[in-house]
């Protein structure tokens, strides 16, 4: 049995901040997501060679073509959002230069449905991998699994009508 020496006060301060960051990454990516995957928010929280994907959706390699594709997907399927990301709970590696970030997701939505559109909830989870590299964490990639969803009863349109 090999002995762990501890950690030095900077290495357990850098891994505190990584996790703060992380998490602070994970707020930033819900804050895009809510201004319609606005690219010039997502792609910067992106490595290079990053890769999105979401099941029913699509598959994303690629900063620019991830910040493209989630703009796309907000254009003319997810018309309007509002994401919680839920108890992100981060892994660093044992480098802590990278490290592996699941959190929970409940959504409401407006999604296009045919010639209309539908107000929905949705939930599920994000799996994600962020690298930390140019004193930046990224992701280096995002992996959505939706997992319910359901017509919102009355839908957020409705509630307009009562606010008056």
């Amino acid at each position: 049995m090999s002995a762990t020496l501890p950690l030095s006060v900077e290495e357990r301060l850098f891994r505190i901040e990584a996790r703060n960051e992380i998490s602070d990454l994970v707020a930033r990516y819900a804050h895009g997501a809510d201004r319609k995957n606005d690219p010039a928010m997502m792609q910067p929280l992106f490595h290079e060679d990053a890769v999105w994907s979401a099941e029913g959706f699509a598959t994303f390699h690629g900063a620019p073509a991830i910040a493209a594709g989630l703009a796309g997907i907000a254009a003319t399927q997810v018309l309007w959002s509002i994401h919680y990301m839920i108890a992100p709970y981060v892994e660093l590696a044992k480098d802590a230069r990278s490290a592996r970030c699941h959190w929970y997701l409940w959504e409401l939505s407006t999604m296009a449905e045919g010639d209309g559109q539908e107000d929905r909830w949705l939930g599920g989870w994000y799996d994600s991998i962020a690298r930390y590299e140019d004193n930046l964490w990224k992701f280096a990639s995002v992996k959505l699994d939706l997992r319910i969803q359901g017509v919102a009863m009355p839908p957020w349109s409705l509630r307009k009508a009562f606010d008056q």
